[in-house]
């Protein structure tokens, strides 16, 4: 049973993120596209001169094609399924490249150029006008999500399968590490935190440590299945806070309702004019807020520093062979630096993350009674701390 609501977390997770980001794609992305586009649009010529800010976001931001490593005219292409005016077409994103068009029936599809309002998305010429599909194509980020949700139900599957074959026996070697940290993570954050619950919402803590840490690793890998930044993408940390707020939201207790709802203060912060439950409703949408805020500018920011110190070494080489030499070596070490800082840092947010929301959670279960005030939540976390 447990194994199962593992699977089915993980499944719901890269399902809804998937969902959002096409859902957001022409939103979120809108203004960082445009910025990139006018940049792109100032250039006097791509081949000559180097543009940071369009490398930067060309390598952050989505797109209908797998970068390859060190190759800038060439993508692993994937699949492009949109509706047009009339019906639903699929083909590979390798038919729109270098801005070409392509014909499909009766439609011309084609990636927006930089200019157009719908800047990087594909678009459906009609009478000589750009219109905007609906899009649920294949684009990197989502099939970066399905990769790591297939690693994570894989990894997860197999540390049970052992354990249930030999369940007097410690793993070794890959899989001895990997119940060490799910051990680490229930023991020393979910079990202390929730108590008597734990076991009840172990499976979505765990599947979210794990989901979060695997999308940190691999957005650190410069190659396929590396290379996409799914956590520095808000969409997809959006729909894991959102997640979070629903598990603490739809299994809270009454306590919890009460004390958002008819909060223990003076009566005049409550009637006529309800003070109080305004901030605290106002309260419960922070959270998620704070989730998906600091998840993204942690990611976000660290792989915008390694992008920035790798440019350094093109922009000074452009101005002299000397510093061009200089800005090598510092470069290269200040970049490997920050990569093993990376690494820890995605440990430390997808630990942080869990925390939270097992913080958040254990809130919504906690009772304020004479018997259970030396176990209150906030000893509990306290002591998780320390």
């Amino acid at each position: 049973m447990t194994r199962l609501r593992l699977i089915i977390s993980t499944l719901f997770l890269a399902v809804t993120a998937s969902l959002a980001m096409a859902a957001a794609g022409d939103g979120i992305e809108a203004t960082v596209a445009a910025e990139a586009a006018k940049e792109r649009a100032a250039a006097d010529s791509a081949e000559k001169s180097i543009n940071p800010k369009e490398i930067i976001f060309g390598h952050l931001l989505d797109g209908y094609g797998w970068e390859v490593p060190f190759d800038h005219h060439h993508r692993i292409p994937l699949p492009v399924i949109v509706k047009g005016t009339d019906g639903w077409h699929c083909f590979s994103s390798a038919h729109l490249d270098h801005g070409h068009s392509y014909v499909d029936g009766r439609s011309e599809f084609r990636i927006a150029a930089p200019g157009s309002k719908y800047n990087g998305k594909v678009v459906e010429i009609v009478d000589g006008e750009e219109i905007r599909p609906l899009d649920i194509s294949i684009t990197k980020n989502v099939c970066a999500l399905f990769i790591t949700v297939l690693l994570c139900a894989c990894l997860m599957l197999w540390l049970a399968h052992y354990l249930k074959k030999h369940p007097y026996k410690a793993p070794r070697k890959g899989l001895g590490g990997i119940e060490a940290v799910v051990t680490f993570v229930y023991d020393g954050v979910v079990k202390p935190i929730l108590g008597p619950d734990a076991r009840r919402f172990a499976p979505y803590l765990l599947t979210v440590f794990f989901f979060i840490l695997l999308m940190n690793l691999l957005g650190l890998v410069v190659i396929f299945p590396g290379g996409a930044n799914l956590t520095g993408n808000i969409a997809v940390t959006l729909v894991l806070a959102v997640c979070t707020f629903l598990v603490t939201n739809i299994f809270a207790n009454r306590h919890y309702w009460k004390e958002i709802l008819w909060p223990d203060v003076p009566m005049w912060l409550k009637v006529p004019i309800p003070i109080m439950p305004v901030i605290e409703i106002f309260g419960m949408f922070t959270k998620p807020a704070a989730l998906t805020v600091r998840l993204f500018a942690n990611m976000m920011g660290g792989h915008m520093i390694v992008i920035t110190l790798t440019l350094l070494i093109f922009i000074f080489s452009a101005m002299s062979p000397v510093a061009g030499g200089a800005a090598t070596v510092v470069s290269l070490f200040f970049s490997i630096f920050m990569l093993l800082i990376d690494v820890l840092v995605s440990f430390i947010q997808a630990y942080v993350f869990t925390m939270l929301s097992a913080i958040f959670i254990g809130l919504a279960h906690e009772h304020h009674t004479e018997h259970e005030k030396d176990e209150s939540l906030g000893k509990k976390i306290i002591d998780t701390l320390v």
